[in-house]
C-alpha cells in the first residue's frame, strides 16, 4: 500500500522492506486510544521501538464527518499535543488500507516482520478497558511480539481479538 502522511509525503509498505513495521489504527476520540495516549504508554512504545529501528505507522481511517477524522493540520497539532512519536501518521480517509487489513478497531495493531510477513494481528493488550490503571497489569501483546522479533525469535502470540472503538469508515 501507499498512503500520504500528514505532511504530504507518500509512504509505501514496500519502502520498509528489511525492517520490522508496526501498523497502529488510531482515532484520538476513542476512549481506548485516549487511555493509551493519556497514560503515555503508546508514546513510550513508539519511542522505544523506533529507537531500535522499527518503523511505526499510525493510520487514521476515519472518514470525513465521522468520529476521529482530522485534517493533516489538526492531526499534526494533536500529535504534538500528545507527544506521539510514530515514524509517520498516515491518512486513509477513504478506508482502502484499513479495509485491506480488515482493521476493525482503534487501536488495532499489526506487526510485519523484516521479510514482509504479517506476524501479529490484534489487540494492544489483554485487558479490554478504558481505565489507565489497567495498563500496568496488562500483558502487552505488541511489546511481547516486538521483543521476540528483535531477539530473533518467532512471535509466540500471533493473533488476538482486537478491542476498542470501531473504525469509522466511509
Amino acid at each position: 500500500f501507499t498512503l500520504t502522511d500528514t505532511y504530504g509525503n507518500n509512504h509505501s509498505l514496500s519502502d520498509c522492506k528489511g525492517k520490522t513495521v508496526v501498523l497502529e489504527w488510531i482515532n484520538h476520540d476513542c476512549p481506548f486510544v485516549v487511555k493509551l495516549y493519556n497514560s503515555g504508554k503508546m508514546q513510550e512504545l513508539q519511542r522505544t521501538y523506533t529507537g531500535k529501528g522499527v518503523i511505526w505507522l499510525s493510520i487514521n481511517s476515519s472518514a470525513p464527518g465521522k468520529q476521529g477524522f482530522r485534517t493533516p493540520e489538526e492531526a499534526n497539532e494533536l500529535t504534538r499535543q500528545k507527544k506521539a512519536a510514530p515514524t509517520a501518521l498516515l491518512l486513509d480517509s477513504e478506508g482502502e488500507v484499513g479495509k485491506l487489513y480488515a482493521a476493525k478497531t482503534t487501536p488495532h495493531m499489526f506487526i510485519i516482520n523484516k521479510d514482509g510477513v504479517l506476524v501479529y494481528n490484534g489487540a494492544i493488550d489483554d485487558i479490554r478497558s478504558t481505565n489507565i490503571e489497567d495498563i500496568a497489569r496488562a500483558k502487552n501483546y505488541v511489546q511481547l511480539a516486538l521483543d521476540e522479533l528483535l531477539a530473533g525469535k518467532e512471535v509466540s502470540i500471533k493473533t488476538t481479538q482486537p478491542y476498542g472503538c470501531s473504525v469509522k469508515y466511509k
